[in-house]
């Protein structure tokens, strides 16, 4: 749905009592009638998070006291530092735009499940969170494996071990029982306040026999630690380095950086600050420029002649005329991002590509790469951004940002 569609849908929640709300940005949309359906993402999780937020205020001013508990999701199990780096500061962004509970993405790997508790606590951030786990399938753990959910990961050993366990079904749902139980035990035993339980579908003796197993092994939940510890050196982890494995960019890759990423950064860079910064002494002059081509009604062929060649040559621009590159690294979230995010990467990356576009790097992978290489990764999702604004599209976002009509106001 767009954001008024949106809207609408949760004030029809509200009026039903249904206040609890997890706010994501979603999987890519599929094929329906006529084959693939429009992606719409009008907006990202954050900004809908600060839309249930603000929707609150109109709650408790119609007398209604209870408002929306909102929550976000993060998704730690990622295997670059750029991905990392990229979910705990778009985390950042989610709590600060209202968010009141925190779940986790699947996951296997119990120090990966730690790292984001230390990450909440060196923020102070003092939301409960929840962890998902999933009641594993042969089925269920090859999708996985393959790539197929977005954000997931099963190991080879562990697909292997499951469809080993699932040759003798009862067998293998008691193992499937057990190793839930005890990743669900190990969860609570680090800190957190609540377990998701995936994967059951049929009724709740499932869920009854996880709990009654919890219950039996709760006294000994660190002795399980080892059975969901990640010896691969896959991961990245942002608060234990040495964990890390030595990842060192072959000179292929160091040159392809520089031409991408590198290079076009520093020259965008520059260019942006000359010319749209607000804080600049040209700023005054460039506003009645800019006032002057529009009074004249002719900002059209500012656009035509100099705005869309650069643009579209450098950025693959779609002329939303409502810019958002500065806050990606100086990249197009419309052109570059299947998912247009303007508030932080999305989960579903794997191994620092695109869920959707799996040849190309996420691009907020790129920025964090491009931030790095000059000091600049306080940059990365520094601050919350509005969605776009429609009415602009087409227009010149370079007079646009002179006359503070663009998000920049």
């Amino acid at each position: 749905m767009n954001r008024a569609g949106m809207e609408s849908r949760a004030l029809q929640l509200a009026r039903l009592g249904i206040k609890n709300i997890l706010a994501l940005t979603g999987d890519y949309s599929g094929k329906g009638f006529g084959d693939q359906g429009k992606p719409v993402f009008d907006f990202d999780s954050v900004i809908l998070t600060a839309m249930l937020k603000k929707l609150n205020e109109r709650l408790e001013a119609s007398g209604d006291p209870d408002g929306f508990f909102t929550g976000c999701a993060v998704s730690p199990f990622k295997t670059t530092e750029a991905e990392c780096h990229a979910q705990y500061r778009k985390l950042d962004l989610k709590v600060g735009a209202g968010a009141a509970f925190i779940i986790t993405q699947l996951g296997y790997n119990v120090d990966k499940f730690e790292e984001v508790l230390v990450n909440n606590r060196s923020k102070s951030i003092n939301l409960p969170t929840m962890a998902s786990v999933y009641l594993l399938s042969p089925r269920s753990a090859r999708a996985m494996n393959r790539g197929r959910v977005a954000g997931v990961h099963v190991s080879d050993d562990l697909f292997n071990t499951i469809v080993t366990e699932w040759e003798e079904t009862k067998q293998g749902l008691k193992k499937a029982i057990d190793r839930t139980a005890k990743l669900g035990l190990i969860l609570k035993g680090l800190g957190y306040r609540g377990i998701h339980i995936g994967g059951i579908h049929r009724n709740f003796s499932t869920v009854a026999a996880i709990l009654d197993r919890m219950e039996e092994m709760k006294n000994n939940w660190q002795n399980h630690m080892e059975e969901f510890k990640d010896c691969s050196h896959r991961y990245y982890y942002c608060f234990t380095p040495e964990k890390n494995r030595d990842n060192v960019p072959t000179r292929k890759e160091r040159i392809g950086a520089a031409l991408t990423d590198y290079y076009p950064y520093f020259l965008l860079k520059n260019a942006h600050h000359v010319f749209f910064n607000k804080e600049s002494m040209a700023a005054p002059r460039y506003a009645r420029v800019a006032a002057f081509l529009d009074d004249k009604n002719v900002s059209w062929l500012v656009k035509l002649i100099m705005e869309d060649p650069l643009k579209k040559l450098f950025l693959s621009c779609r002329s939303c005329g409502d810019c958002g590159i500065q806050h990606i690294g100086f990249q197009c979230p419309e052109s570059g991002c299947p998912k247009y995010t303007r508030n932080g990467a999305c989960g579903g990356s794997n191994d620092g590509h695109c869920e959707v576009n799996t040849d190309k790097l996420c691009i907020w992978v790129r920025a964090y790469r491009r931030y790095k290489r000059y000091g600049d990764e306080e940059k990365l999702s520094k601050s919350f951004v509005p969605p776009r604004l429609w009415a602009l599209n087409r227009s010149s976002s370079w007079i646009n940002f002179h006359l503070n009509r663009d998000h920049q106001k």
